[in-house]
């Protein structure tokens, strides 16, 4: 029985790239975990450069990619945590936000329709639609905007 090989850290970084983009911090942790005894955080640091100089890693293509795929389901506010969670820069974050296609707005109100698709019924029903989209990242004035369309049932200018 042949043994394995242990990985480079290269070739583990290499692995999680082809597989989908990651932010360099995200990629910098994953690959902590395998730093064996003797190396240190520089040389993580060190592979991170080489795939940024290389254009294997980028945090921009990293934010667009994360955006355009969270966008569907979560609002602007939401995606921007989770891109400054992994360590995306706040001017960057702001871009990406800005150049979402579709306007919060229209993605809230597919959303609602998916989730409710009737004006609530009452303060309860209300409160727990309000929630709901409030919980998915979108902005309050966007969340009262669905709500209360839904409530008029205005939506055909919107969609």
């Amino acid at each position: 029985m042949a043994t394995r090989m242990p990985q480079t850290l290269m070739t583990r970084a290499v692995a999680y790239l082809a597989r989908r983009e990651h932010s360099r911090m995200e990629l910098g942790k994953k690959l902590a975990r395998y730093l064996e005894e003797g190396q240190s955080f520089d040389e993580v640091e060190a592979v991170l450069d080489r795939l940024e100089s290389k254009g294997l890693l980028s945090d921009e293509r990293y934010a667009r990619s994360r955006a355009r795929v969270r966008s569907a389901r979560y609002g602007d506010m939401r995606v921007a945590m989770e891109l400054k969670t992994q360590g995306v820069e706040s001017d960057l974050v702001r871009e990406t936000i800005e150049a979402i296609e579709e306007p919060e707005i229209v993605r809230a109100t597919r959303l609602w329709e998916r989730r409710f698709g009737e004006a609530p019924s009452d303060y309860k029903e209300r409160a727990r639609q309000i929630r709901f989209l409030a919980s998915r990242g979108f902005r309050m004035s966007t969340v009262m905007t669905v709500v209360n369309r839904a409530t008029s049932d205005d939506f055909d200018d919107i969609t």
